[in-house]
């Protein structure tokens, strides 16, 4: 049987008996169809024998048994020339079709790995940093690269690269899946913030010990659970649960809340580094704020990355470097949390 005849469908391909019958015809006629190939384009034994590299007894060879095994007679051979049978045009025919589909697919791979960007990049990002951060560059990487197209997925729960077909994910926080690449784009921070209306009311917690006699303010996660405030306090971790009266599932309406004065919030820096500058947040608890966590850029393997996806990594850690996430640049700690006694006084 002639295997480029045989198509996935039609070999039943996915079946254990199926595969082992077309691996076995493939493997039997592989090397006299690379043999057969060479001949008949280059015309003569010793000639396709040069042009793969190995000995003219040994393509001989290889041709014999592809003719035994098809039971067919490819080339008529004199001392002085070699030359197709009608079967074998016909074979070559055949054939040359599938090695050009082959060729094409090959060049079409390494062109995606190699020549200029082109495709689509799949990307998933937490709701909140996706709307602010991400989505907006995006404009800017398709007037970079308008061969690309970008499809952005906005979920909080971590990116499932190979059932929702994700080429790059964004994620914050610690990453402890070694699974993935992860390339830290910027420190994150988490700061526990008040309007200035709640501080002069209510005075900010010099201490962790102080929160329980404040209003807190919830973010419950996708999971369903209550999100933990940390500290960083005499170089320990520490966690802290509050006891809210307002909960939210979605970080946008706990700054809301925050901003409205209803109470304090342990938020992102990328969430509230403008209102800060404008004086319409304070911080407490600055020099208590955790400092091991990170805003990252995802994807499966280092090697052998498609270029449309290495430009949008490089792209995005550039523009989002540049951003300047961090709340406290600029502000000042020690500042911000003075803010509210000059207010009072």
């Amino acid at each position: 049987m002639n295997p480029s005849q045989i198509s996935p469908r039609r070999a039943g391909y996915g079946t254990a008996s199926s595969a082992d019958a077309f691996h076995a015809c493939f493997a039997t006629s592989y090397a006299g169809i690379i043999a057969f190939m060479a001949v008949a384009s280059e015309g003569s034994f010793a000639k396709g024998a040069e042009r793969l590299g190995v000995g003219r007894s040994s393509i001989c060879r290889s041709v014999q048994k592809l003719e035994a095994h098809l039971s067919t007679r490819l080339f008529s051979r004199t001392t002085r020339a070699t030359q197709l049978t009608r079967e074998g045009e016909r074979f070559f025919e055949s054939c040359s079709r599938g090695v050009g589909h082959i060729v094409e697919a090959v060049s079409d791979l390494m062109d995606l790995r190699e020549g200029p960007p082109r495709g689509l990049v799949r990307i998933s990002a937490p709701a909140d940093f996706g709307r602010r951060v991400v989505a907006p560059l995006l404009c800017r990487f398709a007037e970079a690269y308008p061969d690309i197209a970008v499809d952005l997925v906005l979920d909080d729960r971590p990116a499932d690269f190979v059932g929702g077909q994700i080429d790059v994910a964004f994620r914050h926080g610690r990453i402890e899946d070694s699974s993935i690449i992860a390339r830290q784009l910027v420190p994150m921070q988490l700061v526990l913030c008040a309007s200035p209306a709640y501080a002069r009311k209510h005075k900010l917690p010099s201490s962790v010990d102080e929160l329980d006699a404040h209003d807190c303010i919830n973010l419950r996660r996708s999971t369903g659970c209550m999100a933990e405030w940390e500290f960083q306090v005499d170089g320990q971790t520490r966690r802290y649960l509050p006891s809210a009266r307002l909960t939210f599932n979605d970080p946008d309406l706990v700054l809301d809340a925050v901003l409205d004065g209803r109470g304090i919030a342990q938020l992102a820096g990328y969430q509230i580094r403008p209102h800060l500058a404008r004086g319409d947040l304070v911080m407490a608890l600055g020099m208590q704020a955790p400092d091991d966590r990170g805003h990252y850029i995802c994807y499966l393997c280092r090697q052998h990355l498609p270029s449309r996806i290495r430009v949008f990594v490089d792209f995005m850690t550039a523009q989002i470097r540049a951003l300047d996430l961090n709340p406290t640049v600029g502000i000042g700690t020690h500042a911000a949390e003075a803010m509210p006694e000059k207010m009072a006084a």
